[in-house]
């Protein structure tokens, strides 16, 4: 068996490795979500190491010799590293929805805050009435609060989410000062579409740019073998 069709084998085991137990990630990243903690799935650091190994023997078969040797242990140390740092998708479907529902948290917080209800029970109907994972997160920080846990510790489950800290300063210095929470709630969800847009909005200008980019590398290169090439040869033919 030669060394190309077990690096080919290496390859194919370490992207099987990442594929295969998507589902199994899937449901890591469900459990998280009941359990309202870290923002990536446990199962997903896991794989890391296997992959990393894989990926190392293959480039080691490829390159051969001692400089494979050397390239294919940076390969295993370093790929590990790399992919802990990249972003599951489930993690990061949740940190989506999580900010796309944040400022209707806060609007119907404020909503149920100015028909009477405690902060409390206002914050456990939100959390019944949105659902999905900022739900969750608003439901842990009501029952923190009616065990009669400090605010800063309750509000700190939406810390997380985009906007979430502001979200929990609001609520805490609420708490503190006796000041209306329902309008400060109404203030941040204002802010919090409004950065939406904005966010939105510079994306598409990037996406605008990035879409002609290619346009331009493929016509400059034309632009000088058709308009520019002809006329240097010509010029050369009769000078010459």
């Amino acid at each position: 068996m030669s060394a190309h069709v077990v690096a080919a084998g290496c390859f194919l085991a370490a992207a099987g490795v990442l594929t295969v137990p998507a589902a199994m990630r899937e449901a890591a990243a469900r459990r998280r979500l009941r359990r309202v903690v870290g923002s990536a799935p446990a199962g997903a650091r896991d794989l890391t190491r296997p992959v990393g190994g894989l990926a190392g023997v293959a480039v080691a078969l490829l390159v051969g010799g001692a400089w494979g040797v050397a390239v294919g242990v940076a390969t295993a140390f370093a790929l590990p590293r790399l992919l802990r740092r990249l972003e599951p998708a489930a993690a990061r479907r949740i940190r989506q929805r999580e900010s796309a529902d944040l400022p209707l948290a806060a609007d119907l917080l404020a909503a149920a805050l100015r028909s009477g209800a405690p902060v409390d029970r206002a914050a456990a109907a939100v959390a019944e009435a949105l659902g999905g994972p900022l739900g969750e997160r608003l439901a842990t920080a009501a029952r923190a609060l009616r065990l009669g846990a400090e605010p800063q510790e309750a509000w700190a489950q939406l810390a997380p989410v985009a906007g979430g800290e502001r979200f929990g300063r609001a609520a805490v210095r609420s708490a503190a000062s006796g000041a209306a929470l329902a309008g400060a709630l109404t203030r941040l969800a204002d802010d919090l579409r409004a950065d939406r847009a904005a966010a939105t909005e510079a994306a598409a200008r990037r996406a605008g740019v990035l879409i002609v980019l290619p346009l331009g590398l493929c016509f400059l290169p034309a632009f000088i073998l058709a308009g520019l090439v002809p006329v240097i040869v010509a010029v050369l033919g009769d000078v010459l």
